[in-house]
């Protein structure tokens, strides 16, 4: 039963997923804005929310292991595969923007505030507030920097037809579906994976994570194979980031979270390895197939690492 459970969560995934790229782009065109800004705020926090229902309520049942795995998992996954993905499915890749120079620095920052607040082996209220901080500063940053971006010159059938109830009508239906279809999702792997008798972390780091990022995997992708990278990248960027900050800080709001930096290493650094390729990509503009390749390697790595703490603990 839970595996009829999944295929059909998987189906309201995408079919919401395909709402939320068609509206968001609707909305971009219509009100002149980037693509890459509606992929890094809309979409990212609504792809997201999956990840936040889940941590929040694994630290609110004291399971500060699924509560952070969860966050890791997803940012690993989001990089390894959706970002692979992007780049070998994608038929061109052209960008006016500049990913490294703007958006780079957001994508490792968390990351580092993260690890240094583990170091004492627990995240508290007061690191939690600073990480919703560093959320709002990338906000801030975004609404700054999108004063500048603007596309082409709307097409007058666009804004003839544009109907906010409409889109906004699609938008909801289409977030709902996929926040469903994550939780559907979640469970019903969870239920699979305790048969097996695997830890907390690893059901987290892997099998929740990868649930939660279904959402992000089918939005990309989708945006990709539709000609929008940039809103495809941005949702990559904003995940990771509303991961670390926005997932672990509410989840630590609601009970302080247990982390061991010594008995996760490995997770952990991969994680950090996954963002430093990725802004080396960035920083050289290697979109290409090659590269998507390479994040694929450090997700084979990731899997077999996981595999064998499975056969450990079993």
């Amino acid at each position: 039963m839970d595996f009829v459970i999944f295929i059909l969560a998987m189906g309201g995934l995408i079919f919401g997923a395909d709402f939320i790229v068609n509206q968001s782009e609707r909305i971009a065109l219509r009100f002149n804005i980037s693509e890459f800004v509606i992929g890094s705020t809309l979409i990212a926090f609504g792809t997201s929310l999956p990840e936040m229902a889940a941590s929040v309520a694994a630290s609110f049942n004291g399971k500060s292991e699924i509560a952070i795995a969860n966050a890791v998992g997803s940012n690993i996954i989001n990089i390894t595969l959706v970002l692979a993905l992007i780049f070998i499915i994608a038929k061109s890749f052209r960008s006016d923007r500049d990913f490294f120079a703007k958006d780079s620095i957001w994508a490792l920052m968390p990351i580092l505030v993260f690890l240094l607040m583990s170091i004492d082996g627990k995240i508290g209220t007061f690191d939690a507030v600073l990480l919703l901080v560093l959320m709002l500063a990338y906000l801030m940053f975004l609404l700054e920097d999108s004063k500048g971006l603007a596309l082409e010159e709307i097409d007058d059938k666009l804004k003839e037809n544009f109907s906010w109830i409409s889109s906004i009508g699609f938008l909801i239906l289409g977030f709902l579906m996929v926040v469903v279809g994550a939780h559907f999702a979640v469970d019903s792997a969870s239920s699979i994976a305790k048969d097996f008798g695997v830890s907390e972390w690893v059901i987290g780091v892997i099998l929740i994570s990868f649930g939660t990022s279904l959402p992000e995997l089918v939005i990309s992708v989708s945006a990709a194979l539709k000609g929008k990278v940039e809103m495809a990248i941005g949702n990559i960027i904003g995940s990771n980031l509303a991961n670390t900050t926005m997932v672990i800080g509410t989840a630590a709001l609601v009970k302080n979270l247990d982390i061991s930096l010594g008995t996760y290493y490995f997770d952990l650094s991969l994680m950090t390895a996954a963002t430093i390729m990725l802004i080396y990509i960035t920083a050289n503009k290697l979109y290409s197939r090659p590269a998507g390749i390479s994040l694929l390697i450090l997700l084979a790595l990731f899997l077999q690492n996981t595999l064998s703490t499975m056969q450990t603990s079993a």
